[in-house]
């Protein structure tokens, strides 16, 4: 019902265009286009055909800023794992889930991959939400998400990212820097739609020792940077392309605003997609679950109180609001709305 009521507004400012499209009615010069539209790749989407209501991210940036962590994200989850245990809850590393175990259409615990079974009267999963549906709901008879429409969604784009860091400090490279391509339409093209990879690329290079020094050693920077490239859909052998693609990246960002740059790197490290699906366990290997598509957004987007097995709720990037940081966050924070109180169940 929010979502129909919110409709009337959606249509009257544009939603119905592409975030692309919607700039374009603003700016004709194609550069100011294509800085006011690159946005929807920051949640998955592709600004040629993401709705134009994510044109808000740049308005929520506008307003309220954009903020870091000192210390990085890291400091984010130590702090969660502080509060967590400061509360009494236990965490368990390098235990895979199994399955969601369900009795009478309700979730009753996990079970994991060594076999051990944990009860639990409430269960909240924070796995790509594919992977829930389709891998620990998998004995589950769903309705809704069923494996078919699992099969026909569309998946995110996914990552190439490159950590890196110097023995020296790169003063004129600010905290968030974009390097584009030659290409723009042409290459979102490559990615969304023919699921190819290019040649050439447009990166995110993140410094955040511009910000916090403390994250590298006395004289010496961190850095990564990504580069948006397709999901596994593609057929993408990463393990042929892994090095030749992170040597391109090294040489543009030498030519560009990094110059030296292989005679100063100290520690280097890769995340393809490859990893995303291996190691973090995302279907396709897609870097931000669901694509943010009009019919994947919102109340179509799986819901954070699951719509198949009671007891169970989601939450991350694929469920509500969707990807991102501040979306993840967010997701977190109407969970505490709409989780019962664990009191309730002793």
């Amino acid at each position: 019902m929010t979502m129909l009521a919110a409709a009337p507004d959606l249509l009257r400012l544009g939603g119905q265009h592409s975030v692309f499209n919607k700039v374009g009615q603003y700016f004709r010069n194609e550069k100011l286009r294509i800085a006011f539209s690159f946005h929807p790749l920051l949640i998955g989407g592709n600004p040629l055909t993401t709705t134009a209501y994510y044109c808000l991210i740049a308005h929520l940036e506008r307003t309220h800023g954009v903020h870091f962590a000192m210390g990085g994200t890291g400091a984010v989850v130590t702090g969660l794992v502080g509060l967590i245990e400061g509360q009494g809850g236990v965490l368990r590393y390098n235990a895979e889930v199994e399955q969601v175990t369900v009795e009478a259409g309700r979730a009753t615990g996990v079970r994991l991959a060594d076999g051990e079974e944990i009860p639990a009267a409430i269960v909240v999963s924070n796995a790509d939400v594919a992977w829930t549906y389709g891998r620990l709901l998998s004995r589950h008879k769903r309705r809704r998400w069923t494996d078919r429409k699992l099969k026909r969604a569309r998946y995110s784009m996914s990552l190439f990212v490159w950590y890196f860091g110097t023995n020296r400090r790169f003063e004129d490279v600010y905290h968030h820097t974009m390097v584009l391509g030659p290409r723009y339409r042409e290459l979102l093209d490559d990615i969304f739609t023919k699921k190819h990879l290019a040649e050439d690329f447009s990166l995110y290079l993140h410094r955040p020792t511009a910000t916090d020094p403390s994250l590298a050693p006395a004289g010496c920077d961190a850095f990564y940077v990504l580069a948006p490239v397709p999901h596994l859909g593609g057929g993408v052998d990463w393990r042929a392309k892994a090095e030749p693609y992170r040597a391109a990246i090294q040489r543009r960002l030498e030519e560009t605003i990094m110059p030296g740059l292989g005679e100063t790197i100290v520690t280097s490290r890769l995340l393809t997609p490859q990893d995303f699906q291996d190691r973090l366990l995302s279907v396709n290997g897609a870097a931000f679950s669901l694509e943010p598509q009009l019919f994947q957004s919102a109340w179509f987007r799986p819901h954070n109180l699951s719509e198949e097995v009671a007891g169970l709720y989601l939450v991350g990037a694929g469920t509500h609001p969707g990807a991102g940081l501040p979306g993840v966050v967010s997701s977190a924070k109407i969970l505490d709305e709409v989780v019962p109180d664990a009191a309730s169940f002793r």
